[in-house]
Order: C-alpha cells, then sequence, then structure tokens
C-alpha cells in the first residue's frame, strides 16, 4: 500500500474531472472499476476506483481516489491509497506498481 494525502484549492468537478481523465488516459490497461458520490447539505465526497495492470510487477494495482470538500469555498482534500502490487503471500515484496499508479496521481494533480 501507497498513499498520497494533499489539501487543494480547486474547483471540485473540474478536479474530479482531471483525475478521472489523467488516470484513464494515463494507462491502456486503466479502467474505473467503481465511484461513489455523497452530498450532505454543501459538503461533497466522491470517491472513485480505478485498476491497472502492472508491467514491472506482473499484476494488477488499484488506486483508490476520495475527494472531499466542506463547501464551494473550502479547499478539497485528496486522499489516493494503492493496493494489490504485492506478488508474495504473506510479506509485501514488489510495490513498484502500486507507487507507479500513485506517482502518476501525483503528476496530475500537480
Amino acid at each position: 500500500m501507497a498513499k498520497l494525502e494533499r489539501t487543494i484549492n480547486a474547483d471540485f468537478d473540474g478536479l474530479l474531472r482531471k483525475i478521472e481523465d489523467g488516470i484513464l488516459g494515463g494507462s491502456v490497461s486503466a479502467s474505473k472499476e467503481g465511484s461513489s458520490f455523497f452530498r450532505s447539505g454543501e459538503a461533497k465526497c466522491a470517491v472513485r476506483v480505478f485498476e491497472r495492470y502492472s508491467y514491472m510487477g506482473g499484476n494488477r494495482v488499484s488506486l483508490t481516489v476520495t475527494l472531499f470538500q466542506e463547501n464551494n469555498s473550502s479547499p478539497v482534500y485528496l486522499s489516493g491509497i494503492t493496493a494489490g502490487g504485492s506478488q508474495a503471500m504473506f510479506v509485501k515484496i514488489n510495490t513498484f506498481g502500486e507507487e507507479a499508479f500513485l506517482k502518476k496521481l501525483s503528476e496530475i494533480i500537480d
């Protein structure tokens, strides 16, 4: 597992589109596996789960992205967490795919 957390001053919907387009357009094997959206008053929360094949690791890895915004004038809180990049049964080895997937997210939002 690798994790990235940021606070971003950006339009919530625009940032979500930028992330989806960047992840799906950044790898021929990337797919959106699931999504969720919640709203309570002015607060918004979006969850997206992406998956792609890692050539380095020889397996599929997932990336879960959560965006939260308290109101339209507050910053957007982002959490990105990867999983599934290890080939071992009991210990985590070879997490190159997870780290590369998270790096892609970091490039998109920076």
